[in-house]
């Protein structure tokens, strides 16, 4: 399964193992329980810490699956599943944390994770094409490699499509806790820890009261914060960023084209990226941090605050606010009820679960017409549904769509209720604009795809909004606050695009190191009135 290239990669990382580790096989006769112990004896055979065996016979293991287990311990994490394509890493991962090599999370988190009481047992449905899935699969595992006390099994939906049907999964990554549903969608080692360790809140809120003030503030950690972020820094000033999730939207985006000077990339391979770069310097990167008010300086050059969800409250001379967007919802009857139950936003991610099935596409521009695309060579049939009188994509991608011979496409229609059976989606009910007939489709799946919604509704009232909601600026990233500035997606800057957004956080960072030098700090003490 594995070319000489790989396997040599794989040989190098396997020489880090310094830790027995036995790869326990649970198998059937299947094509895909062959092709998996085919992939088992190639690992084992690249190094002499690695051994194979098959399992007991229990009854209750899923097949094909196998453990990755430290010999003469009880630490191990098991796949349920042909771990390739994006978990091809995960697997690596668990090769090396069970084989005794250290993580690179903090030692702040791993000190946590240790200090977790009570039993965790997890199970995660992922997709081969999932982007977002490996991030909770490693965090997960890395989690039960540090204490004995949490398990995790990692399954491929697409595999095991009766227990997906059973458990009415229709969205990865999909968590359970104690057989119970725990979580859904993309979520850091942080946010999985802090959303089981419960008391995390406060200590952080605590931690982040003590902070002395910032002198630029970056709320948002997308291109347009990260930025931001980099060129304050640059300046030598004390710069801080809140992210609610570090990365931001770009995290769920799987092709990006044209970042000038990078053909293609993915959104999280850029992240990683943006990530690396603001740690080059002196940034104190505050993340799982959402803003709920924004409380304006008493006077020009003093300090705003920033108030969190958790409690604490940040104060800096100046900030940056770059908060990013959301996928826009439809807003109709039935979408909130079966979100993950059928309504999904990442044909990437989900559509897997939707094989041989029938579904929509909401939305005719770009990423609706890609989305149905994608889909249209994994689910039987895709049907895009346009509100306008034509479709907005670009040409080239329009004749690609128009190519496929499972694809039918519907203008002048809105979507007016999406219809269930079972606690799941069953169809979508919509209305032809130019007669006013309404009509159903009987559908197992409905993708949304119709734009993006400004992250601002906590900004009302403090600062002006346009009517979309986005932040008003002009061309040098000023808000109607003074010494508040804003940049990338929530802005009233045109053309939501990644370039547009770090240039427009760059100028942000700019224009606040410019108000500093020009104003004095009212609140500081006296004999400190540097800028």
């Amino acid at each position: 399964m594995l070319d000489a290239n790989l396997k040599d990669q794989l040989k190098a990382y396997l020489a880090n193992v310094t830790q027995p580790v036995e790869l326990v096989a649970a198998l059937d006769d299947s094509d895909k329980s062959r092709e998996l112990h085919q992939l088992l004896q190639e690992i084992a055979g690249l190094s002499d810490q690695v051994s194979l065996t098959d399992e007991d016979g229990a009854a209750d293991v899923r097949r094909p699956s196998f453990a990755i287990n430290r010999v003469g311990t009880d630490i191990g994490v098991r796949f349920a599943g042909i771990p390739m394509g994006h978990e091809f890493t995960s697997l690596v991962l668990a090769l090396l944390q069970v084989g005794g090599h250290p993580s690179k999370a903090s030692q702040e988190v791993i000190e946590q994770i240790q200090a977790l009481d009570g039993e965790f047992e997890f199970e995660t449905y992922f997709s081969l094409s999932c982007q977002n899935c490996p991030d909770v699969v490693q965090a997960l595992n890395l989690m039960s490699v540090l204490n004995p006390n949490i398990k995790h099994t990692s399954i491929d939906g697409a595999l095991f499509q009766d227990e997906v049907a059973q458990r009415e999964v229709m969205a990865v990554p999909s968590v359970y806790l104690n057989g119970e549903p725990w979580g859904s969608g993309r979520m850091t080692l942080e946010e999985i820890v802090a959303k089981v360790d419960t008391n995390a809140g406060a200590r952080e809120a605590e931690k982040l009261n003590q902070k002395a003030p910032f002198e630029v503030l970056v709320i948002g950690g997308g291109p347009a914060g990260s930025a931001a972020a980099i060129y304050a820094a640059r300046k030598g000033i004390a710069t801080g960023i809140a992210a609610e999730r570090f990365g931001g939207q770009v995290s769920d985006t799987m092709g990006i084209e044209n970042l000038i000077s990078v053909p293609y990339t993915e959104g999280p391979k850029l992240v990683a990226a943006m990530e690396q770069h603001v740690g080059d310097y002196d940034v104190d990167v505050m993340n799982l941090q959402r803003a709920e008010k924004l409380v304006p300086a008493a006077q020009t050059g003093g300090y705003h605050q920033v108030r969190l969800a958790n409690g604490a409250t940040l104060q800096a001379r100046s900030v940056v606010l770059s908060t990013g967007a959301r996928w826009r919802q439809l807003g109709v009857p039935g979408e909130a009820e079966y979100r993950n139950k059928g309504v999904a936003y990442c044909p990437h991610c989900d559509g897997p679960l939707f094989k041989g099935k029938r579904v929509a596409v909401i939305g005719g521009g770009n990423s609706g017409v890609e989305a149905a695309i994608d889909l249209a060579g994994i689910v039987g049939h895709v049907t895009l549904i346009e509100f306008g009188d034509q479709l907005r994509a670009d040409e080239v991608l329009q004749q690609k769509l128009r190519s496929l011979p499972n694809v039918d496409i519907l203008v002048s229609a809105q979507t007016t209720e999406i219809l269930g059976t079972d606690g799941k989606v069953s169809g979508l009910a919509y209305t032809d604009r130019s007669n006013g007939e309404s009509h159903q489709l009987a559908l197992e799946g409905v993708f949304v795809q119709i734009g993006l919604v400004p992250n601002t509704e906590w900004l009302k009232g403090d600062i002006e909004l346009s009517q979309h909601g986005e932040i008003v600026v002009n061309d040098h990233g000023e808000t109607s606050i003074p010494g508040v500035f804003a940049a990338g997606d929530a802005t009233t800057v045109p053309y939501k695009q990644i370039v547009i957004s770090m240039g427009d956080g760059a100028k942000a960072a700019l224009s606040a190191f410019d108000f500093l030098i020009r104003h004095n700090n009212p609140d500081a003490e006296d004999g400190d009135q540097a800028a």
